[in-house]
């Protein structure tokens, strides 16, 4: 009789409906209890510190998740080279263009709310975007040139996969440095005297470098994408990302201007001279007149292409969240739906660097790609100033490399940090 009535109940518990289990936040865990090796991650140790003796940093710091744990959380060498201050792992980096892929959520968000939709034309958000020009001949010259009318207007999901035929100020071609300077545009860093209207209006009014949907060329577009928050939701681009992204996630150290409070913790900005030697950066910042304490400033101009300061633990949490499909620790930002149309090839045949492909607003890698030990479906980005993410859906993994250099010739150290967090693996 017993046994009659516990398979009773199993059959109704079977039949019961399967609620989905909330994720819980991200904690540290043992590297064998989710896949790693512990001995084959101090090659990471090793090599961190070779790498800031050899002077090729002044210090890194380095997460890794998976199945979401934290199976490696460290930093290496100096915040302060002349006192030798240790970087700590609270410390609040630079991470100028992974604002990007945050400014593509905000997109997505108001998407899933029904304010907007991937093929709208920007001008109908901003008219000045309307019977746009594209660039014909330039005149190096005297920066002169003339114009063919565009084929078809600019999307937002242009703006998102980058092939709107925008350009980039100050770090662009020269055409588009050229004329973006005498018109007063910036890459998003030191144009906090204006409005994101303001500036994106002007930029609706000068030439496209190509036709939209054609190539794939880094510009504004996530700058002007910011500017469509602002105008669709009514809230400053800083208020939304606070409201709708950092709260909810519990990103506590992630903003346009750093608190008072908090200043001490912004990583110290160093370059490399003419000789290679790691020396404190003075400013001259992306090519034009920005200081290194340019997170402190107040500022209205938000700029949603590369304005943000965070912690790598904080934006760990924002990829985790993609990773989970839109959803952390009981708090859900976009449906997995969404996030599988930001994280899937969004471009074409369009070509674009060796295999890879992109998504809306995410480098992923390809089937074919066969330089990298990452799955096919990863996305990634990075910063200007030597910071790095990677995100592998498959083997469920999410890591991040920052360093804080203004100008370095040790670029490829990332893919270096990639390939040892690969090997590490052991499951």
């Amino acid at each position: 009789m017993k046994r009659k009535v516990l398979i009773f109940a199993l059959l109704i518990v079977a039949a019961l409906p399967v609620v989905a289990q909330k994720s819980l936040p991200i904690a540290p865990a043992s590297p064998e209890t989710v896949g790693f090796s512990s001995e084959r991650l101090k090659r990471i140790d090793n090599t961190m510190n070779e790498w800031v003796q050899k002077g090729w940093m002044q210090g890194c710091e380095a997460i890794i998740i998976r199945n979401g744990k934290i199976a490696y959380y460290k930093t290496a060498g100096y915040n302060d080279l002349d006192s030798k201050a240790p970087l700590q792992k609270d410390a609040i980096f630079r991470i100028a263009s992974q604002t990007k892929a945050i400014t593509s959520t905000a997109i997505m968000i108001l998407f899933e709310e029904g304010k907007l939709m991937l093929n709208d034309p920007v001008s109908k958000y901003i008219p000045s975007f309307k019977n746009q020009r594209v660039l014909d001949k330039f005149n190096a010259a005297d920066t002169s040139y003339t114009t063919v009318p565009a084929e078809r207007e600019v999307t937002i999901k242009d703006l998102l996969t980058h092939t709107s035929g925008i350009g980039y100020a100050m770090i662009g071609s020269r055409e588009s440095n050229a004329i973006y300077a005498k018109n007063k545009l910036t890459a998003g860093i030191g144009g906090e005297n204006e409005s994101l209207l303001q500036a994106m209006t002007r930029l609706g009014t000068l030439p496209l470098m190509h036709q939209p949907g054609q190539k794939w060329t880094y510009g504004l577009n996530s700058d002007l994408l910011g500017c469509l928050v602002e105008i669709i939701s009514g809230m400053t681009l800083d208020q939304f990302f606070k409201t709708k992204i950092f709260e909810p996630l519990g990103m506590k150290d992630t903003y346009f201007t750093i608190p008072k409070e908090k200043a001490s913790r912004l990583v110290i900005m160093y370059t490399e001279d003419s000789l290679g030697q790691l020396v404190r950066s003075k400013g001259g910042l992306l090519n034009g007149p920005v200081a290194p304490d340019y997170p402190l400033l107040e500022k209205k101009f938000f700029s949603g292409g590369a304005g943000l300061s965070s912690t790598i633990y904080d934006y760990a949490v924002f990829l985790q969240m993609l990773l989970n499909g839109g959803e952390y620790n009981g708090k859900r930002i976009l449906s997995r739906n969404t996030i599988r149309l930001m994280t899937m090839n969004q471009i074409g045949d369009i070509p674009y660097r060796g295999y890879d492909k992109f998504g809306l607003g995410f480098q992923i890698v390809s089937e074919k790609n066969g330089d990298v030990p990452a799955q096919a479906g990863s996305y990634s980005w990075g910063g200007a100033y030597a910071t790095s993410y990677w995100v592998d859906p498959k083997e469920k993994m999410v890591m991040l490399f920052y360093r804080q250099l203004q100008r370095t010739t040790r670029g490829g150290l990332a893919d270096n940090f990639r390939v040892l967090v690969y090997q590490a693996l052991n499951d």
